[in-house]
This record gives structure tokens, C-alpha cells and sequence, in this order.
């Protein structure tokens, strides 16, 4: 189970408006209505879909996710905000962003890519896309957009494409005239895609002797929290994120985590873990959800999984579960 900040969803209820019990929704999930936000207070994150999928039986969420990222501020994100603002460009922004979101979620990732001269700014989030998931994915891309403008000397930021892997809702022209660009759904990947001239350009209050400083700072803070998280948990994690570009290697698992694959062997097995265990564990928890989905088909989810073949991914969900990927989606019995 993964976390997020309560501040992502103290801004979804709010932006969810009065038409919901906003009171009620917060104090379902532990949260006081009146105290103040603290971005360090975690809230589980099947606790954080689940309430979204509440205020989705309750109000068109359509444009749900732009109104919450239109209401952030890097104010509300405390250090973390005040490193991205006082970045000198919008990319030192960006890269801060892929460096620390650690600080306020266990279940997402982000990186910046180049692919010419252009940049795509990654989500990387696994688990089954239910409706909270999704939600919570176009909300974090719509806030990301946000934050850039809010640094922007101009104010006027826009990515030159969105893209966002699950369906289009039954409109979309919300979506493109907040990111004031086209906007993908359907896509192979949830990320926005940034012109070179925006991350190379400065930001309005970018000071480089304030950026080292809170740098220094934040990794502390992330080197305090990644020695409170059980490995195989941050194991878990990786793999889940890497599964839909096939079967990661230890190799590359360890390097993710900061570790060499003899010192992640050594760590797994003092819990009596091996990494092929964990890979086993994960692609199962994984499919099971997405079984769960008729969005996908059996093909689709052997690939997300890590399988390059269907009759492969068949023939390991039988030696999981002791039913067949079709037969589980079913509800037959196990045979």
C-alpha cells in the first residue's frame, strides 16, 4: 500500500465544490475539516481513489482534476515549492520535481525525458486504472501545468502536447482549453510533452544560492525517508513502474533504489525475500486488478505486465491463482 499527501485531496474536495459533503468526505478518511494543511500528513493511497470515486457518484467529474490543479499554489507545498520557485529555469523546476516527489507520495514517479530537442515530463504510477487512479493522474498533470505558470516570468506557460493513457471522457474540450494544447487520451503514456524554449527559459523569482540551500535540505529529507520504508516495498514499487516496458532486471531494480543488486540481494534475503519473488508477487497483484477492468483486454494486460506473449502471461496466472486470466475475470471457479 502507497501513500500521497492529504494536500491532493483536501484540493479535490474542495475544488469538488458544495454540491458534496466536503466535511464528511475529509473526516472518512481521518482528516479534520478544520485543521490546517499539512503536506506531510499521508493518507493511504486506495483511500485517496476510493473518495474520488465517492464524489464521482456524487458530481460530473469531468473537469474535477482542472479545477484542482488550477487551485494549486507551490506555496501549499511548503520547501518543496519554494525549490521549484526559486529554480533559475522552468527545466531546474521540472528536475526538482522528478528528484523529491518522494516527499509527498510513495506511488508516483516522474522523470523528464529528452526526445529532440523537446522534453516529456513523465507520470509513472502503477497499480489498476481504476476511476480514483485516473483522476488522480490527469489532476497531477493539470497541477504540474499550473505550478509552471505560476513560476513563469510571463505567467503563460503551456506544454505543446498532453498525453493521458486511459479513454476520453465524453468531452474534451475542457481538457484542451485549460492545457491550451492538444490533449491525447488513449495514449501509451501520461505526460506532457515541454518545448526546450520553456525549460530553458528563467524563472520570475529564481535565485541559485536559495536553490542549493533548500536542495541540501530536501535531501536530507529524502535520505531520512527512504531508511524509514521497508526495501521490499521500495522494491515493489520499482518493478510495478517498470512492468509495461517488460521484465525488469535486479540489475536495474538496485541502481533505481540506489543500491548495487549484491546489496539489494543481501537486504531482501534478511527478510527471507528474493527479487524474483517480489517480481512474481507484484505482476500478480497487478493483473488481478487489471482483470478486475474490462477496459482491457487479456492481450493488453500481458503486455502491461511484462509479458511478451499472451500464452506465457496464461500460463503464469494459472500457476498464481490456480484459474485462468479469463476464467478469473469471470468469476469462475478455479479449476
Amino acid at each position: 500500500m502507497g501513500t500521497v499527501t492529504s494536500l491532493f485531496l483536501r484540493k479535490m474536495v474542495a475544488a469538488a465544490g458544495p454540491e458534496v459533503d466536503q466535511a464528511g468526505l475529509l473526516r472518512s478518511v481521518g482528516l479534520a475539516p478544520d485543521a490546517e494543511t499539512d503536506p506531510k500528513t499521508m493518507i493511504a493511497d486506495t483511500e485517496y481513489y476510493r473518495l474520488l470515486e465517492r464524489i464521482a457518484a456524487e458530481i460530473d467529474v469531468t473537469d474535477l482534476p482542472l479545477r484542482t490543479g488550477a487551485s494549486m499554489r507551490l506555496d501549499d507545498y511548503g520547501a518543496l515549492g519554494l525549490a521549484f520557485k526559486s529554480a533559475t529555469t522552468l527545466g531546474g523546476s521540472f528536475a526538482r520535481v522528478t528528484r523529491f516527489a518522494r516527499l509527498w507520495t510513495s506511488v508516483v514517479e516522474y522523470s523528464l525525458e529528452p526526445e529532440g530537442e523537446d522534453s516529456w515530463f513523465h507520470l509513472h504510477r502503477a497499480g489498476p486504472p481504476r476511476l480514483g487512479l485516473r483522476l488522480s493522474n490527469e489532476a497531477t498533470l493539470a497541477s504540474a501545468t499550473a505550478i509552471a505558470r505560476e513560476v513563469s516570468q510571463t505567467g503563460s506557460f503551456s506544454p505543446l502536447e498532453v498525453h493521458i493513457r486511459h479513454a476520453a471522457p465524453s468531452g474534451t474540450a475542457q481538457h484542451e482549453a485549460y492545457f491550451g494544447c492538444p490533449v491525447v487520451f488513449g495514449s501509451d503514456r501520461d505526460a506532457l510533452l515541454i518545448a526546450r524554449a520553456s525549460l530553458d527559459s528563467p524563472n520570475r523569482l529564481g535565485d541559485r544560492g536559495i536553490t542549493r540551500f533548500l536542495d541540501s535540505h530536501l535531501e536530507q529529507e529524502l535520505s531520512l525517508l527512504a531508511e524509514t520504508r521497508p526495501i521490499a516495498d521500495r522494491t515493489r514499487d520499482v518493478i510495478a513502474r517498470a512492468l509495461s516496458e517488460g521484465l525488469p532486471r535486479m540489475e536495474d531494480v538496485a541502481r533505481r533504489l540506489g543500491l548495487s543488486a549484491r546489496s539489494l540481494h543481501r537486504r531482501l534475503a534478511e527478510d527471507g525475500l528474493t527479487f524474483q519473488l517480489l517480481t512474481d508477487d507484484t505482476r500478480r497483484e497487478l493483473a488481478e486488478g487489471l482483470l478486475r477492468d474490462e477496459q482491457y483486454s487479456i492481450a493488453e494486460i500481458a503486455y502491461l505486465t511484462g509479458f511478451s506473449e499472451q500464452s506465457a502471461f496464461n500460463r503464469a496466472f494459472k500457476r498464481w491463482t490456480g484459474a485462468t486470466p479469463a476464467g478469473f475475470r469471470s468469476g469462475k471457479p478455479r479449476s
